[in-house]
């Protein structure tokens, strides 16, 4: 599904990671394990098309996702480390807007399954920032995208959020979706084996 060749990210003239290559298929989870500084985030956004290499390329489908951007983001989830919800919609009114497609009864379901029931007509400013995460994290009770790209997805998410999360990484992974996580902690409690990629002196491991 996705390929990566020969990467290499520089930032602030240090460079982060150099050719690093990786192959993702239908049913990985693969976690991308590095500390603090060391390009898990500036990784995450070059694969996602956010931001441009120095060297190296990014194959969807083997092709170059610089040369089908429009086919690539339509088959692409990525939620960022923050949570990119609109502060003065509602949680119901941001998934509405990220999913037009979806009719209220599943946006509620969504909703429903980070336990946001009762809070859907609240604006987003509102919410304490664990539940400003749930919202975005809803939208992976909507997606049809086949690639999962999540940065720091556990942050702010309690035991039973988490539960909740590792069951739904673990239905994608089985219905032939892909997922590329970072978090500062194993994945727990996953029925499917995660694949790690390690960061460390501008080399994966």
């Amino acid at each position: 599904m996705l390929e990566v060749k020969n990467l290499t990210c520089l930032r602030d003239e240090r460079f982060l990671f150099s050719d690093l290559s990786f192959i993702v298929s239908a049913g990985d989870i693969v976690q991308i394990d590095a500390p603090n500084g060391a390009g898990k985030t500036s990784l995450l956004r070059l694969l996602a098309g956010l931001s441009r290499a120095e060297s190296g390329n990014v194959l969807w489908r083997q092709q170059d996702i610089r040369h089908q951007r429009q086919q690539w983001h339509s088959e692409l989830l990525y939620l960022g480390h923050q949570p990119g919800v609109k502060a003065l919609l509602t949680p119901l009114e941001n998934l509405a807007f990220c999913h037009p497609d979806g009719d209220r009864h599943q946006l509620l379901a969504a909703l429903d399954a980070v336990e946001l029931t009762g809070f859907e007509d609240l604006a987003v400013a509102q919410l304490s920032a664990g539940q400003q995460r749930r919202v975005a994290l809803a939208r992976l009770w909507l997606s049809r995208a086949p690639l999962w790209i999540l940065d720091e997805p556990l942050t702010a998410i309690d035991k039973s959020g988490v539960e909740k999360l590792m069951a739904r990484f673990t239905q994608h992974a089985r219905q032939g979706g892909a997922l590329i996580v970072t978090s500062h902690q194993d994945l727990p409690a996953l029925n499917l084996p995660v694949r790690k990629i390690r960061l460390a002196d501008a080399e994966a491991n």
